[in-house]
């Protein structure tokens, strides 16, 4: 079976501008001896991808290489004692090589769909709510009833970070630059308000949340963004950094968490699962858990075929999307 060809998006060389990559024809993997070769059925984008495709992720792949993170499929093959068989619907993923028609990867980097979850849906799942939930519930201890308020919220990991928060019983302000999706996020998740987050938003936060302000600030975008919410956090409450999607690092000077008693947090989900591996197992259990009892609803802005990757990474890059882009090799 391996000396067949698959088809693979490969960055054969870094660009600004999509140039490098192409779909080729490549043998199919060979998979270890502690590696199942799994038929891949679904892969969702994620701004990692995006940012590989440049040079400009802190993980920086050596070219050419295989874009794709996360994926969904079916097992085709695995080492005998393993617990996977021929069949089984799998979950999980890697860094890259997941935008193929098969991959071979370790057994530890794979887990069971959900119950009640299709390919698309579970491809959506991992990173995103992981993200969320080590932010959320690891890092910040989220409690029912406290205000959230959630940047980029559009984007997967910002909408999964809603759809999380409102399944734990917090309060959602769910925030984006785009006017025009303002409607569009309160129809994915009922959030209690949805603002836009240019200019002084902090007198927006203030009267939605009486003035209490809010416990968990979740900010993937930094940049402007960061600095206005610096005035929208909770004495006692924390303001998380999960990226910088704005392009800009901000700054801040220490007095002003000093001041406002507030903790600024980094939040690296997948750095945290590898130096803490039962707590992320433990994570990736409880996210499993809510998505099976249909708490959790990855939201899907279309489905294209590993064909048309192309249209998925401009709209990423344009800001074009709710939720995740999900890629379907073989369709």
């Amino acid at each position: 079976m391996t000396d067949r060809v698959m088809q693979a998006l490969r960055v054969e060389q870094l660009s600004p501008d999509l140039s490098g990559l192409s779909l080729l024809d490549l043998p199919m993997p060979v998979p270890g001896p502690d590696q199942a070769l799994v038929q891949v059925r679904a892969t969702s984008l994620n701004h990692p991808d995006l940012l590989m495709t440049r040079g400009a992720y802190q993980f920086k792949p050596k070219v050419p290489f295989t874009l794709g993170l996360e994926l969904a499929g079916e097992v085709v093959s695995a080492p005998e004692g393993s617990g996977l068989r021929a069949g089984d619907r799998v979950m999980g993923g890697s860094k890259t090589g997941g935008m193929a028609d098969y991959v071979a990867l370790p057994v530890a980097a794979l887990r069971p769909i959900p119950a009640g979850l299709g390919f698309a849906a579970a491809a959506a799942l991992g990173a995103a709510y992981n993200t969320a939930w080590t932010a959320l519930v690891e890092i910040g201890r989220l409690q029912a009833g406290q205000w959230v308020l959630v940047h980029g919220a559009s984007g997967g990991v910002g909408l999964a970070a809603c759809d999380l928060a409102k399944a734990l019983g917090a309060r959602v302000i769910a925030a984006t630059h785009r006017e025009d999706k303002l409607a569009a996020l309160k129809a994915a998740v009922p959030v209690e308000a949805a603002i836009t987050n240019t200019g002084r938003f902090r007198e927006a936060v203030g009267e939605i949340t009486g003035g209490k302000l809010c416990q968990i600030v979740f900010d993937p975008v930094g940049g402007d963004v960061f600095d206005e919410s610096t005035r929208c956090v909770a004495f006692g409450g924390q303001l998380q950094v999960i990226g910088f999607v704005s392009g800009r690092i901000p700054e801040i000077a220490v007095n002003i968490p000093l001041i406002k008693g507030f903790s600024v947090v980094g939040v690296r989900a997948g750095e945290y699962a590898r130096r803490f591996p039962d707590r992320g197992a433990a994570i990736a259990a409880d996210v499993a858990r809510f998505a099976s009892e249909g708490r959790l609803r990855p939201h899907i802005d279309r489905a294209l075929p590993l064909t048309r990757w192309r249209e998925a990474f401009e709209a990423m890059a344009a800001g074009r999307i709710i939720g995740k882009i999900v890629l379907e090799p073989g369709t």
